[in-house]
């Protein structure tokens, strides 16, 4: 059995999800081959994921969301790096919680991708889940060598709200600093830079936006992406106005940075957190994937780990069931995500509170439940696997 479950939200994480539904399994059948495989969808818990995979962590303190130090990391293995965002510039960073609309910036995250280039990686995986900030990615690439200058020549502030001063960008330290690095961005949304289905509108209001700062904050990214537009064309003379492209609203507009400043590849999160897990390959002679989420609802069939975990292990033939806290899912629309079954910790105990205060036991509970309706009752023995 191989189970791939992403983190339950302020509760386990994927790997503590995961030796909870082991030990349960165990109890059902001793000699069960259980393959943890941690996952995430490129947001928050995708560094731990890499860790999980073999990766190393890579301490490093850089700024957080509205600037006080946080200590950071990024996950290496040779010369590819995983970078979190929510980890560095996330809302999960925000002092007491308390949002910056206007003022919060993706900076920190700009200095882990600068440590990993410096500590001599060529290839950055940058997970964009979970940003604090709506500043277009400014703050990231200043981190990495750009200059941003208001018209009298001063060197901007921080945060979105500063972008409507802007006059001009100066791209070349950035330019030579990304020479030969390739980067990838883990990405889910289609969203523009600007507009109405753009960063600040659809996003704003969850970091705390009022409907006059959506307004400015848009207003300011459309000035944001005029001026690289020009600064990116004068150099090069080619297509230079990414705005409008799919993804580049993505963390408050660093998809945006990415693929204008970066020259980044975009990619959905959970596709390629599974390829940097390995997780193909754990599943030759799997008889079972067990997947999971904090929750199961409408966003899971949405680019979310669970829907990525499913269709991969259907692709290998292989069946899928899923773990979580609370199924908000019918039977109809957990075989459209490709899982046979969903099994709550709700189902055990409908107390919500006491689910999330001690989950462990509930879910080796489970953990027998899925075994034994699903697992084979001969289970090869360790030995006798590795002979086939």
């Amino acid at each position: 059995m191989v189970v791939a479950s992403d983190k339950f939200k302020g509760t386990l994480t994927s790997a503590e999800v995961a030796a909870a539904v082991t030990s349960g399994v165990r109890r059902v059948h001793p000699d069960a081959i259980v393959d943890a495989v941690p996952v995430a969808d490129g947001g928050d818990g995708t560094l731990a994921a890499a860790v999980a995979a073999g990766f190393d962590l890579v301490p490093v303190t850089v700024s957080g969301p509205t600037g006080e130090p946080v200590r950071s990391g990024f996950a290496r293995r040779g010369e590819v790096a995983v970078v979190e965002l929510a980890d560095a510039s996330g809302l999960i960073r925000l002092p007491g919680g308390i949002p910056a609309p206007m003022t919060a910036t993706s900076y920190g995250t700009g200095e882990l991708i600068a440590a990993a280039i410096d500590a001599g990686c060529t290839r950055v995986i940058l997970g964009v889940g979970g940003s604090a900030s709506t500043e277009g990615g400014a703050g990231l690439v200043r981190a990495l060598g750009a200059r941003l200058y208001d018209a009298n020549g001063a060197e901007l502030t921080e945060g979105g709200a500063a972008l409507s001063a802007l006059a001009t960008v100066e791209l070349t330290e950035l330019t030579e600093r990304l020479a030969g690095v390739e980067v990838v961005v883990a990405c889910d949304v289609d969203n523009p830079l600007t507009g109405p289905s753009g960063a600040a509108a659809t996003y704003g209001p969850q970091k705390g936006a009022s409907p006059a700062q959506v307004e400015e904050l848009d207003t300011a990214l459309t000035n944001w992406a005029d001026l690289v537009a020009r600064a990116r064309r004068e150099p090069a003379g080619a297509a230079a106005d990414l705005r409008h492209a799919p993804g580049a609203g993505a963390a408050g507009g660093v998809g945006f940075a990415a693929l204008a400043l970066l020259g980044a590849q975009l990619r959905p999160g959970i596709e390629l957190v599974l390829d940097l897990v390995g997780f193909h390959q754990q599943l030759a002679g799997a008889d079972l994937v067990v997947t999971g989420e904090g929750a199961l609802d409408e966003q899971t069939l949405h680019g979310k780990a669970v829907a990525g975990v499913a269709a991969a292990a259907a692709e290998a033939g292989i069946p899928v069931v899923a773990v979580c806290g609370t199924n908000r899912l019918d039977v109809a629309r957990l075989e459209q995500a490709g899982v046979l079954a969903a099994y709550a910790l709700t189902d055990l105990e409908p107390d919500v509170r006491r689910c999330i205060a001690d989950p462990v036991p509930l879910l080796r509970q489970l953990g027998e439940q899925l075994a034994a309706d699903h697992l084979p009752r001969s289970t090869m023995t360790t030995t006798e696997r590795g002979a086939v």
